[in-house]
């Protein structure tokens, strides 16, 4: 588990938008603290130096999630067989 960032608001469309602490990559898993699904991580916008997370959302009410801290699970490598 890798922390993402704080909550700033919610877009108009209805993602979550997050300052990024660590960047994360588009289609990672996003979670709370308890491990609870909120979403995937759906584009990075914003300066390089300073970028910002937009997160679609699977979740009711995602506006409770302002100020919270949010996580992102990694995607699984996956090896291919080799025949």
């Amino acid at each position: 588990m890798q922390r993402i960032g704080r909550v700033l608001h919610i877009s108009s469309n209805g993602n979550i938008i997050i300052k990024v602490e660590q960047l994360p990559k588009i289609g990672e898993i996003v979670v709370n603290e308890d491990l609870r699904r909120i979403g995937k991580v759906f584009d990075v916008f914003g300066p390089v130096s300073s970028p910002y997370v937009s997160v679609k959302p699977t979740i009711r009410q995602p506006e409770r999630l302002v100020n919270k801290v949010l996580y992102v699970l990694p995607l699984e490598r996956r090896k291919e067989k080799i025949k």
